[in-house]
């Protein structure tokens, strides 16, 4: 009897330590590397790639010291662009980065992190809203949308003010009154809102339909415009343009981020806030040069006045935002947030 009783006893500290060395594997660093490629919806030409990815997977792989590796390919390498985010979630590629969630078709929730119309007016309100402080934690409900459609929400960038560029003068909303502008989800309720003609196209086609005189001109991050070379069709750049702080997003499929240890895990987590910041100061440095570009070819600055900002946001509020609230019923709440978060900035 007792020599059962040592071998029930043995077996027991046996099968404990297996769990526990199999915890520990699963909760440390581990031994195999894990990689994963991710497809932007956008290549290396667009202002996201240099300034907002590529820093983003350099610091992943620090930190999680080389067990994480990511190949980065351009859209179209294994998907389109506005397939890359249903891709991810699908796991035909382990991770994208797009912007609104591909202009909230794929996720409204998406809108909230984009940026709202005339909302945070640069990175440090962006971030206090959406998750720096307690009382707005915005973010979340992006991240609970994403992880419904199997996402993971991993990554953050400030693209800047997504401006106004065009072969006309934007002093006033009223100057956009039926202006054909190339505006693509939030921007075309925007854009629809101050009584201009939204027109949807690939981006890809925008310098020759605004050459050609198809449209009057096309909102887009700022930092990126001499990357398309808009500054040789247009003449004006009208800031902030819709929404002064324009932001993109980095998911990766949620079976692959569930597959990793809570080391792998925290160490990414650990550099969302870092990279945010690091990269939207890379993006801030973009758009100083792109707007030298323009200046340098003959173009025109145009900043709002403050009052001008004002009446842009009080009409963006009460006619914009309510669309987005439609959305869905995370999207109601994000915008409600959203607002109490400007009334506090005194905005509203």
């Amino acid at each position: 009897m007792k020599f059962s009783r040592l071998i029930q006893t043995t077996l027991c500290a046996a099968t404990v330590a297996m769990f526990a060395s199999v915890a520990a594997a699963q909760d440390g660093k581990p031994d195999k590397v894990t990689e994963w490629v991710f497809q932007p919806c956008f290549d290396s030409s667009d202002a996201g790639w240099a300034s907002g990815v590529v820093p983003w997977i350099k610091a992943v792989e620090k930190a999680t010291e080389g067990t994480v590796k990511i190949k980065l390919e351009p859209v179209g390498a294994i998907t389109s662009g506005s397939e890359a985010f249903g891709a991810a979630a699908a796991g035909l590629i382990d991770g994208t980065a797009c912007w609104g969630s591909v202009y909230s078709g794929d996720m409204p929730e998406g809108m909230l992190a984009f940026g709202m119309a005339m909302g945070a007016e640069n990175t440090d309100q962006a971030w206090e809203a959406m998750w720096g402080n307690p009382k707005y934690k915005i973010g979340d409900l992006v991240q609970e949308a994403a992880k419904e459609r199997g996402l993971r929400w991993i990554g953050w960038t400030n693209q800047g003010p997504n401006a106004m560029f065009t072969k006309f003068p934007v002093r006033k909303m009223e100057d956009l009154k039926g202006k054909k502008m190339r505006a693509g989800g939030p921007q075309a309720l925007f854009h629809q809102a101050m009584g201009g003609a939204p027109v949807s196209m690939g981006g890809g086609d925008i310098y020759t339909a605004i050459r050609l005189g198809t449209i009057d001109g096309t909102y887009w991050d700022t930092g990126g415009i001499d990357d398309m070379a808009f500054h040789e069709v247009i003449k004006y750049a009208a800031q902030p343009g819709w929404c002064p702080a324009q932001h993109q997003e980095t998911y990766v499929n949620l079976d692959k981020w569930n597959a990793l240890t809570k080391w792998q895990k925290d160490r990414i987590q650990g550099v969302f806030k870092s990279t945010y910041f690091e990269t939207s100061k890379l993006h801030e440095e973009g758009v100083a040069h792109a707007l030298k570009v323009l200046k340098d070819a003959g173009g025109e600055v145009i900043n709002f006045s403050d009052e001008e900002i004002k009446r842009m946001r009080d009409k963006s509020t009460a006619e914009v935002w309510p669309l987005v609230a439609e959305k869905s019923e995370r999207n109601k709440k994000g915008v409600e947030l959203w607002k109490q978060f400007l009334k506090d900035k005194g905005k509203l």
